[in-house]
């Protein structure tokens, strides 16, 4: 896998994604290998490693409307969703991104099959 995923295929346009919303500077889709029955992918367009090194509150405060609007657009505002972005060793692909998942999680392994609902 390329050290930044996101730069290299998505916003290059060599992996199609599937697009929930879109801005000038941020762009939320479908992840490709979901973990979750709902799992979206919220990214800066431009390259930021991790969610420490943003200089410009815009792009974060950019980041979470635009988590916002699709949480309301899929009607979470009375559900349960989580929002979570990695840093470090925890974080698999050197590009900040925050992961919107709701619904059971599903067996990396097999993500077609339904996993078991975590508590």
């Amino acid at each position: 896998m390329p050290e930044d995923f996101y730069c290299d295929q998505v916003l290059s346009g060599k992996t199609p994604v599937d697009v929930v919303k879109e801005t000038d500077r941020v762009l939320a889709f479908h992840h490709t290998r979901p973990t979750w029955d709902l799992h979206i992918v919220v990214i800066p367009k431009e390259h930021v490693r991790v969610l420490t090194d943003v200089t410009d509150g815009t792009l974060l405060a950019e980041l979470l409307i635009v988590a916002q609007e699709v949480i309301r657009q899929n009607g979470f505002n009375g559900s349960n969703y989580k929002l979570i972005t990695n840093g470090g060793t925890y974080q698999s692909n050197q590009h900040l991104h925050f992961h919107l998942v709701s619904g059971n999680p599903r067996d990396p392994n097999n993500p077609d099959q339904q996993g078991e609902l975590q508590v």
